[in-house]
């Protein structure tokens, strides 16, 4: 079987670091959570601890890595989600990951719940 090509590696090794133990963010990073715009690491901190429930477990069910032209990586993960008790949910993440000072951090983070209101 042939090897994954690097942005493959650096992306599915990113994903699984940080559903298992979080991320890397920089004082320049972004995070759209839900629709709402967070911006440096200590906003971003702010907001995710901020969140109401006690535990997470995340199931990640497919995901895709692209190089940018600017030696970045590009990832879009999907998967189902459960916190505390509340039902199982799906969720869309998407991450620019980029090379700062020889470690790949998280520049920029998109997250959507998979929920739908066709009624609107």
């Amino acid at each position: 079987m042939a090897e994954k090509p690097m942005w493959e590696q650096i992306g599915s090794g990113f994903v699984q670091h940080y559903y298992q133990h979080g991320l890397l963010r920089t004082d320049a990073s972004c995070l759209t959570w839900e629709g709402e715009g967070f911006q440096g690491k200590n906003a971003i901190m702010t907001k995710l601890s901020s969140l109401p429930f006690q535990t997470i477990q995340h199931s990640i069910t497919a995901q895709d890595h692209h190089p940018t032209p600017d030696s970045c990586v590009m990832s879009m993960v999907m998967g189902q989600l459960k916190a505390d008790q509340d039902q199982v949910m799906g969720f869309q993440q998407v991450f620019l990951l980029k090379n700062v000072d020889n470690k790949w951090v998280c520049t920029n983070d998109m997250f959507r719940l998979a929920l739908h209101n066709f009624g609107a």
